[in-house]
């Protein structure tokens, strides 16, 4: 049995971390960064690039953490691709440039199944999404929102959003309970308390 080099509990890798000691240790990785990254900003541009940050930061943090459960997780954004390519299209408004915008943050594979999802992550203080929070015309209709907030992970679909089902704070359709991603739901909670940590002061 594998223990974790931090704190001796069990892990599934040899020489490696358990999920918690591993949220915490990105916990305080990711904190350093939002710290450099924000220090020296104006003021007028603070609000617009934490904005970014904390967007990027809720990716990072659900990347980690289907990857910390098994799956294949590949950057899909066009951001992602390509560096450079949202300020270069920047005002534009063409259909292709519609289209790059929208292109979801994730393609992950389930390591048992071999099926693809398309991933879409957010953060809301407010823990709150619905339909119109996409474009009209959003052409991912099997993808998943899921939303980052100060104390939970919450999932939905694209096509449940169409239904008039939506992510509020009072809502019960968290990240675990999805049947089709077969997550174990203490890890979940072990990345939620990474996302407390992080998001306690927003």
């Amino acid at each position: 049995m594998a223990e974790c080099v931090e704190c001796g509990s069990y892990t599934k890798f040899q020489g490696g971390l358990c999920s918690k000691c591993y949220a915490n240790k990105k916990a305080d990785e990711q904190e350093e960064e939002f710290e450099d990254e924000v220090q020296g900003l104006s003021e007028g541009k603070k609000k617009y690039t934490e904005s970014i940050i904390k967007g990027r930061i809720a990716e990072t943090l659900i990347q980690e953490l289907f990857l910390n459960l098994g799956y294949s997780v590949f950057r899909y954004g066009m951001e992602n691709t390509i560096p450079g390519i949202m300020t270069l299209l920047k005002g534009v408004k063409s259909e292709t440039a519609k289209q790059i915008r929208r292109m979801p943050d994730f393609v992950i594979q389930h390591s048992k199944t071999g099926e693809v999802f398309f991933i879409e992550v957010k953060f809301r203080a407010t823990e709150e999404f619905k339909r119109s929070d996409l474009p009209k015309d959003y052409p991912y209709e099997n993808a998943y929102i899921i939303l980052v907030s100060k104390k939970h992970i919450k999932c939905v679909s694209v096509e449940e959003l169409d239904e008039g089902k939506e992510i509020s704070p009072e809502s019960k359709n968290y990240l675990g309970n999805r049947k089709e991603f077969d997550l174990d739901k203490e890890t979940i909670k072990d990345f939620c308390q990474f996302a407390v940590k992080f998001f306690d002061f927003v």
